[in-house]
């Protein structure tokens, strides 16, 4: 299993997509326990939610799950929210806090993850930025996430349907985190948040130079608005189809934007 697959376009919008794999080496899913062999942190579906919403995207999507390690996480392992409950690079816990592992991996299993999957997906997007950066006046990396509604783990209540993270507006311009903003704001019925509980995750805070014409924002969407939030986490295609029409209008205000971007 090659550890991301890839679509090429030529939009300066290129879609990333950490956690929607869910393939698990047969060494790692050995040494995971039954709550870690349950995949419940994925991000379901979200290849199949962005599938054809903006012709000549470039899409990354990494297929490990992130139990084997996390794509968006530091590969250093430092935390991208000190002080608050989260996970780590391979994480020990999930979401609510319960053991992963019946054999956790030592600091050498976890580089071993790193070098096999880890830095593959990221090459594949550095690579990919670099070569619609010499084609565009800026790009804008979207990374594309979703999440259960309720985990108190993580959180107090319920999330916002669109969570938009900009790392507190340093990760891209004004502009495109107002035109995202500006999109789910006239949408009917969908509740949001700006550098909330979710603010940007390593791969959104790493690649966002917007000083260098690289600009990125990640969206984390509750998984109420397009699916069943509980096994066998069933797609809701008639949910889906109304979160569709509101995410390609975004990423469409978005190519708008792109070429009104200074470098």
């Amino acid at each position: 299993m090659t550890p991301f697959a890839l679509i090429e376009g030529d939009s300066p919008v290129i879609l990333g997509m950490p956690h929607g794999g869910s393939f698990v080496p047969d060494d790692v899913r050995g040494q995971l326990n039954d709550v870690g062999r349950g995949l419940t942190d994925t991000d379901w579906h979200i290849d199949r939610l962005y599938d054809g919403l903006l012709p000549g995207a470039t899409v990354v999507r990494a297929t490990f799950h992130r139990y084997v390690i996390d794509a968006n996480r530091d590969p250093s392992g430092a935390s991208l929210y000190p002080g608050q409950n989260t996970t780590g690079l391979v994480p020990e816990t999930d979401f609510d806090g319960r053991p992963l592992w019946t054999v956790a991996p030592d600091a050498a299993e976890i580089e071993r993850r790193r070098l096999a999957f880890h830095a593959p997906y990221h090459a594949a997007v550095e690579t990919q930025i670099a070569r619609l950066r010499a084609r565009h006046k800026s790009v804008i990396f979207f990374d594309c996430h979703s999440i259960r509604s309720h985990i108190p783990f993580l959180f107090e209540g319920a999330l916002p349907v669109f969570n938009i993270g900009t790392n507190n507006g340093a990760t891209c311009a004004p502009a495109v985190q107002d035109a995202v903003c500006e999109v789910v704001a006239a949408a009917d019925g969908y509740s949001h948040v700006v550098n909330g509980r979710f603010r940007g995750g390593w791969s959104t805070r790493h690649y966002g130079r917007p000083e260098q014409g690289v600009h990125a924002i990640q969206l984390e969407l509750a998984q109420r608005a397009y699916m069943a939030e509980s096994p066998p986490w069933t797609y809701d295609e008639t949910k889906a189809q109304q979160l569709r029409q509101t995410l390609r209008r975004i990423l469409g205000r978005l190519v708008e934007v792109a070429p009104t971007l200074n470098p």
